[in-house]
C-alpha cells in the first residue's frame, strides 16, 4: 500500500544520509511514496526531497508540489492515505493530490498580520494589527480573503458537506472559529489537531488558530477521484490521472484509457470491520474544479 507524506522543515533537521535511509525503509514497506512539498522550487524542503530522490535514483517516489497552508497540506496527506487503502494505484493517488486540493478551505485567525505575506494585507489592517486585542480572519485557500474577525464577517465557505479542523498556536481564543465560522460553514463537529511545525513561519506569527474545512468521508473522496478519466502511462505503465505521470514525469497522451473499476475494493479501518465504499451514500458531492483544471469530472451539488 502506497504511503503519502507531507514533508516539512522538520525533515531538514535530519542528516541527509539518515533521510535517505528512512526513505529506503519506507519504500521497502510501502512500495511507492507520494511526497507533498511546497510549490517554490527554491524552497529548502523541496530541494532536500529532490536530492534524496536523485540519490536513490528512485522512480517509485512522486514529488507533488501543493500550494496550501500547513494544516491543509497535512489534511490532504491524511485524505490520500485513506484512499491508499482502496484499490487506487500510486499514480492515481499522486494525481489526486491536485484534484482534492480544490476542495480544501483553509485559513487562520491571527493576532497580527504585520508579517503576513501569503495574502495581500491592506495598509489599514497593518495599522489595526498594532492595536492589542485585534484579531484577523484570513482565508488563504481557495480564494484569499482578509477581514477583521467579527461574528458578522465570516468568509464564504464550501457549498458542500465538510468537517472543520483547527490547530491552536498561542495567545488567540479559538471561539470565533468554533462558533461563527463553524456555524456559517455548517461544519460539525470541530476536530482539534496539533499545530503543524511550519504554521507560525507560514502565517508570520505564532499567535494564531489555523483552520481547514475538508471532506472527511472517504467514500465521497473515492467517488471524486474515480469520476476522473484515467489513462495508462506509456513509460512506466502506472494508471494515472492528469496530463503527466508524477512518478516518471512522462507526459500522458490520453490514448491508453483505463475503465474505472465497477466495484471498489473494501477499505479496512483500524478497529473497524471492513465495509464497502460502494455501500456508503454521500449526502452531496462537491462542484467540479475550476475551468482549466487538469481534472474534469461531473459531480452533484447539494
Amino acid at each position: 500500500m502506497s504511503s503519502v507524506i507531507a514533508v516539512t522543515t522538520d525533515d531538514l533537521a535530519l542528516p541527509l544520509e539518515e533521510h535517505v535511509s528512512r526513505t529506503v525503509a519506507a519504500l521497502e514497506v510501502h512500495g511507492h511514496l507520494v511526497l507533498l512539498v511546497p510549490p517554490d522550487p527554491a524552497d529548502p524542503v523541496r530541494r532536500r526531497v529532490h536530492t534524496v530522490r536523485a540519490a536513490l535514483e528512485a522512480d517509485r517516489v512522486a514529488i507533488v508540489p501543493v500550494d496550501l497552508p500547513p494544516l491543509a497540506a497535512v489534511l490532504l496527506a491524511e485524505q490520500l492515505r485513506q484512499l491508499a487503502a482502496t484499490d487506487l494505484g500510486p499514480g492515481v493517488l499522486a494525481g489526486a493530490a491536485r484534484l482534492l486540493s480544490h476542495y480544501l478551505y483553509s485559513g487562520a485567525l491571527l493576532g497580527s498580520v504585520a508579517k503576513l505575506d501569503r495574502v495581500e494585507v491592506p495598509v489599514g489592517a497593518h495599522l489595526k494589527s498594532l492595536v492589542p486585542g485585534r484579531h484577523f480572519a484570513v482565508l488563504a485557500h481557495p480564494e484569499p480573503h482578509l477581514v477583521e474577525a467579527d461574528p458578522a464577517a465570516v468568509p464564504a465557505g464550501p457549498a458542500f458537506l465538510t468537517q472543520l479542523a483547527l490547530a491552536q498556536g498561542h495567545g488567540v481564543d479559538p471561539g470565533w472559529v468554533t462558533g461563527p465560522l463553524a456555524r456559517a460553514w455548517r461544519a460539525q463537529p470541530v476536530r482539534e489537531v496539533p499545530l503543524p511545525a511550519d504554521s507560525a513561519r507560514w502565517w508570520g506569527t505564532g499567535k494564531l488558530v489555523e483552520f481547514t474545512a475538508y471532506i472527511a468521508d472517504v467514500g465521497v473522496l473515492y467517488q471524486l477521484v474515480t469520476s476522473v478519466r484515467r489513462d495508462s502511462c506509456g513509460w512506466c505503465g502506472l494508471a494515472v490521472i492528469g496530463d503527466r505521470c508524477l512518478f516518471c514525469s512522462a507526459a500522458v497522451d490520453g490514448l491508453q484509457r483505463i475503465r474505472p473499476p465497477e466495484r471498489p475494493r473494501q477499505v479496512v479501518h483500524a478497529q473497524r470491520r471492513p465495509h464497502s465504499l460502494a455501500s456508503r451514500t454521500a449526502p452531496s458531492l462537491p462542484s467540479p474544479p475550476p475551468e482549466g483544471s487538469p481534472h474534469q469530472h461531473s459531480a452533484l451539488e447539494r
